[in-house]
């Protein structure tokens, strides 16, 4: 009895000290990560050597169509052999291999500020939220089509969370009209956020129109524009092994501006990939062997990153699954095949629940872990992504930020000098049976030492009943709205967003740009 009162005691005079604490000041930096993970292989080395081999068989023998005639005047240009009556372009292994020695192993990534620049090579780290979903969801408002403001306030979300080095395009405004649609998606990310940007390929008047944008609003010459990665896309291939116009046309297109494609063939297993892990991966490692070498005849040294977006299906529905062991192995094989080629590469988290529930939060960590362990160096959709990519989620978003931000804590590493070890600060200076709560060494480190949930709760049982019995969904919906509501977009150059706002307006007058190559 003695002992659990002086615990209670105890209890009380901490609770009492944290209230009359004052605020948290510590500084983190989540911008330039380190992946700190031992990586896993799935695969022994020799069944990847023959993984790799058979893609290029398969790239040689079995081609892969193409359907933009530019693209295959390409690569019939280079010397590939092209079958115009079938779009069908088959490729030498000899040009694949050329095609992967041009492509850089490490790509500068330059914002629109100098400490939101990130470099993305093998053993880098960085990470997305969801992306491309054409419905948003949050407790309060339902599950609804994307609309310009939901685009807003996720493009804030990103920017407030320092663990998101990249925007992504979160959920598609439906109440913007296709042609208007980029001006609207660039204008907000030159207005509001100083992070490395996203452009959508759909058609060159459309990527011509963001490239000048951003030139615009960040001051870029030619010159400079050409000479770094300033923004990317994302390029999916039609699996199987189809290269359609519009990606053909962005991988051109931003090719030969020098800016960043992330190629990501979607193989799902037992769909439209081959059921097996092995097999799956085998195909999606030749398609973007495919869609990496037309970026090199374009424009050899143009910055790519070698992706993969692998898992299975559910056979009883056919419906995409992910966060599924398939799902994690399909990423451990391709990083394999990423570090097989040195190149810097992408994969991906996200979930098939419906609801930001248990299943949504198992789903999303397996699969991340899963990259983790691969050693990905960019992660898409950790954070938000709900229905297989039908749905992104505010409070998703916000709950899974809290793991990602842990994440970036331990690719600090923890430290295990004289000031960490405490032997004059901490051991010395407390007698048996004391505690440290006191000593110099925690008094020095108290507000700093640990990291600061958003949306998690510490509190015990009975505090948190008195203070309503918000769970951590509810919980997360005040912290998006509080995020929104205390909002301030990074500061940017008036005369440049003039400038930007009028290049809209003239285009806009003129008609836009239509989706179309």
């Amino acid at each position: 009895m003695v002992i659990s009162q002086t615990s209670e005691r105890g209890r009380r005079r901490r609770g009492r000290g944290a209230e009359a604490a004052p605020p948290p000041t510590r500084d983190v930096n989540y911008r330039q990560l380190r992946n700190p993970f031992p990586q896993m292989e799935v695969f022994p080395a020799d069944q990847i050597a023959d993984m790799h081999e058979t893609s290029l068989r398969t790239l040689e023998e079995l081609g892969v169509k193409v359907l933009l005639p530019e693209a295959r005047r390409i690569f019939a240009a280079a010397g590939a052999r092209v079958d115009e009556s079938t779009e069908m372009v088959f490729i030498g292994r000899d040009m694949v291999e050329a095609a992967v020695a041009s492509a850089p192993k490490s790509i500068a990534c330059q914002a629109g500020a100098r400490h939101r620049d990130f470099t993305l090579e093998l053993g880098s780290l960085v990470f997305q939220p969801g992306a491309g979903a054409p419905n948003a969801t949050d407790l309060e408002r339902g599950r609804r089509p994307a609309t310009g403001q939901d685009y807003l306030d996720f493009l804030k979300l990103t920017h407030h969370f320092d663990v998101f080095q990249m925007i992504s395009p979160q959920v598609e405004p439906q109440d913007v009209p296709t042609h208007l649609r980029h001006y609207f998606t660039t204008q907000a990310q030159m207005e509001l956020t100083d992070k490395f940007p996203f452009f959508y390929s759909r058609g060159t008047p459309q990527v011509m129109d963001c490239f000048e944008m951003l030139s615009t609003a960040r001051g870029l010459s030619n010159d400079e524009f050409r000479g770094n990665a300033h923004c990317y896309t994302i390029i999916n291939t039609n699996s199987p092994r189809t290269l359609d116009i519009p990606m053909a046309q962005g991988l051109i297109d931003f090719a030969r501006h020098g800016q960043m494609s992330i190629i990501t063939p979607f193989t799902l297993m037992g769909a439209m990939a081959p059921i097996t892990v092995a097999g799956a991966i085998t195909l999606s490692h030749a398609e973007a062997l495919a869609a990496l070498t037309l970026t090199q005849l374009t424009n050899p040294g143009a910055p790519v990153c070698y992706g993969t977006f692998t898992s299975n299906v559910d056979m009883k529905s056919g419906a995409p699954a992910f966060g599924t062991p398939s799902h994690f192995q399909a990423s451990l094989a391709a990083g394999q095949l990423a570090r097989h080629l040195g190149l810097p590469w992408r994969s991906a988290a996200g979930s098939a629940s419906n609801i930001n529930d248990v299943q949504a939060a198992n789903e999303n960590q397996f699969g991340l872990w899963g990259c983790l362990m691969a050693g990905a160096t960019v992660i898409i959709h950790s954070a938000g992504w709900l229905e297989g990519g039908l749905t992104v989620s505010f409070e998703k978003l916000v709950c899974d930020a809290e793991v990602l931000n842990m994440v970036a804590e331990l690719c600090a590493g923890a430290q295990a000098g004289t000031a960490e070890i405490g032997f004059d600060t901490a051991l010395r200076e407390v007698e048996p049976s004391g505690h440290f709560f006191a000593s110099s060494q925690t008094m020095e480190r108290y507000n700093t030492e640990f990291y600061q949930p958003h949306v998690h709760d510490y509190a015990n049982f009975g505090t948190w009943t008195e203070r309503g019995s918000i769970d951590a969904n509810h919980r997360a919906t005040a912290v998006w709205k509080g995020i929104l509501n205390d909002f301030k977009p990074s500061t940017g150059d008036s005369d440049r967003l003039g400038a930007l706002q009028d290049f809209i307006a003239r285009r806009t007058a003129e008609g836009g740009a239509p989706p179309e190559s």
